[in-house]
Order: C-alpha cells, then structure tokens, then sequence
C-alpha cells in the first residue's frame, strides 16, 4: 500500500466542492506518498462537506485554498503526518510543493477548475 496523489485541471463545470465526477481532465501534477500534504488537503475536503473516506474522494483547490497552502507550505507548517505505510516527510517536499502551487495558479488564471485526489 503506498499513498499516489494527483492535481488535475479541467474546463467541465464542476458543480460541487467535493464527490464530484468530470470526464474531461488532465493530471497536471502528482506526488508519491507525502502525507503532510495529504492530510492538509483531506482537512480542506472536510470543511468543503466532504464526509467520505478520504480515498479516491476529489476536493477542488481555489485560488484562496492556494494562498493558505502556500503560505503552511513556506512557513513549513504542515501538520507532520507519520503513518507507516505513508512514508514520513523530510522536509524536502518544500520546492515540488512550490512547483504544484505555481502550477495551480497558472490552471486556475487560465480559467480552469483544480482539483486533488489520492488513492492509498
């Protein structure tokens, strides 16, 4: 079991925050078990209304879920997060956290809708 997590963009409306289903997307960025991030983004799922187990579960990112990401990620603020079969972060996520950031924000200036999922 390992912990596979994917940024998509697409242009298809999405209707809702979370448990949503899109046909047209394409996966702009993607991490192998960094679970730091992972829980952030299942914590953001849940205030969106998300109630299913976070696994295979889309939230979308707006621009402001970005900013406050941003700002955890460069104030090395992420909840740590060790769970065995995850893997344990080392600090040296930081600079792909960046990159999937500017990534987003270049998605969501070109009108397009972002979206996280992971599968463990």
């Amino acid at each position: 079991m390992g912990l596979d997590m994917y940024a998509y963009a697409t242009t298809a409306k999405v209707d809702s925050p979370t448990d949503f289903e899109v046909e047209d997307y394409r996966l702009f960025h993607s991490w192998r078990r960094h679970p730091d991030l992972n829980d952030w983004m299942e914590a953001l799922y849940t205030s969106k209304g998300g109630n299913k187990v976070f696994n295979c579960a889309a939230v979308v990112l707006t621009a402001s879920d970005i900013d406050l990401l941003e700002k955890e990620v460069v104030n090395n603020r992420l909840a740590e997060t060790a769970f065995l079969l995850f893997g344990k972060n080392d600090g040296c996520d930081i600079e792909d956290d960046l990159e999937f950031i500017a990534k987003a924000r270049n998605e969501l200036g070109n009108q397009r809708t972002v979206f996280y999922t992971a599968w463990w």
